[in-house]
């Protein structure tokens, strides 16, 4: 072996013992072994899946999937389009289409990962299924305050995203070599989309560390940014400038951001899952805004989305008034109300938000 390979691979598992320093190496041994043990697996995600749910949830399928197990994704309701251009996505089992189905997968499993979610309440009418379930059950996520229902829980809310957190496990269990071109796409994905295109949550140095290896694991990082980023439709492109010119609000005084849309308004764009993705982000285009907060209206709730810059801590907001949370600059909650309630919140929320840390002047 030459010299310079000698290094490489020298290089190659230093890096890969300072990514996994944070893990508990006995929850790994005990997920070795859980893995080892099982032959039936169904991994599931929160509600309204976004990249980072979808993106762990297909790269964990693909992995175990090679290992030789039965596996199947199941998700409470439909993910935005733009996924399904990710290898595996029109393998996955959408509960609100199919829920008897849906339970079936989740009741013969012996193995239930539970990916990108914190609590029970994320999986909506999936999560009875999973609590009557007798399969061992594994959390791997960021968010804060994990539940402790499932047997084994690998939580680190430090980490940007769940997969960055998947592709440290998956190293610490030493199935690097098993990282290939689909798994690799399927990390990047929820990398990137948790990040907001590593625009926030994206300043640690071993981001780029992963995004190195995910490369020479074969992704084409521009293709997937066109794809599940820069695509879109008509009706998209115009629900999104209806919004912006018609429906933001910018307060000022509050250095803060408001974007409303109704059923109706959504309805008459032809609304679907994902076409607002990135809408909460555009007000941060503001010098003066430091927040943005963004409502739209669910069948039976208001969804909220918040991001920010710099330190003000939107999942703080979440948490007191929109009965959610998140991260320092992107959380979301929800809103059982009228839209004109949620208004009124948003607008006591900006009071609150003044006294948390000092705002631009």
């Amino acid at each position: 072996m030459s010299r310079f390979r000698v290094c490489l691979n020298l290089a190659r598992n230093n890096f890969e013992r300072m990514i996994t320093k944070s893990i508990d190496n006995n929850k790994i041994k005990e997920l070795s072994r859980i893995i080892a043990g099982c032959k039936r697996v169904a991994i599931t995600c929160h509600i309204a899946p976004d990249g980072d749910a979808i993106g762990s949830s297909l790269a964990m399928y693909h992995l175990l999937t090679d290992l030789g197990k039965e596996v199947h994704v199941v998700t409470p309701d439909m993910f935005a389009q733009n996924m399904y251009y990710l290898p595996g996505a029109k393998d996955i089992v959408i509960y609100s289409r199919y829920p008897e189905f849906a339970a079936q997968l989740i009741e013969e499993a012996d193995l239930i990962f539970c990916l990108d979610y914190n609590a029970i309440k994320r999986v909506d009418k999936v999560g009875q299924h999973i609590m009557d379930s007798a399969a061992l059950k594994v959390m791997i996520d960021h968010h804060l305050n994990p539940e402790n229902f499932p047997s084994l829980v690998i939580s680190h809310p430090e980490e940007s995203s769940t997969c960055i957190l998947l592709f440290k496990v998956l190293c610490a269990l030493g199935f690097v070599p098993l990282i290939n071109r689909t798994i690799a796409s399927c990390i990047y994905t929820g990398m990137m989309t948790d990040t907001g295109n590593f625009s926030y949550n994206s300043n640690k140095p071993e981001i780029y560390e992963v995004i190195a290896r995910l490369v020479e694991a074969g992704i084409n990082k521009d293709e997937l940014y066109r794809h599940i980023v820069n695509t879109s439709t008509i009706s998209r492109l115009r629900l999104n400038g209806y919004a912006v010119s018609q429906k933001m609000e910018v307060f000022k005084s509050h250095h803060a951001a408001l974007i409303t849309l109704t059923r109706d308004e959504l309805n008459e764009y032809d609304y679907k899952k994902g076409d607002t993705e990135s809408l909460v982000n555009i007000p941060l285009q503001l010098e003066d805004v430091t927040y943005s907060v963004f409502l739209r209206e669910e069948e039976h709730y208001i969804k909220v989305s918040t991001r920010s810059k710099g330190t003000f801590p939107v999942n703080k907001l979440c948490e007191k008034f929109f009965n959610g949370g998140g991260h320092l600059n992107a959380a979301g909650g929800e809103f059982e109300g009228t839209m004109e309630e949620c208004i009124a919140q948003f607008k006591e929320a900006m009071n609150y938000a003044d006294k948390l840390l000092p705002l631009k002047k």
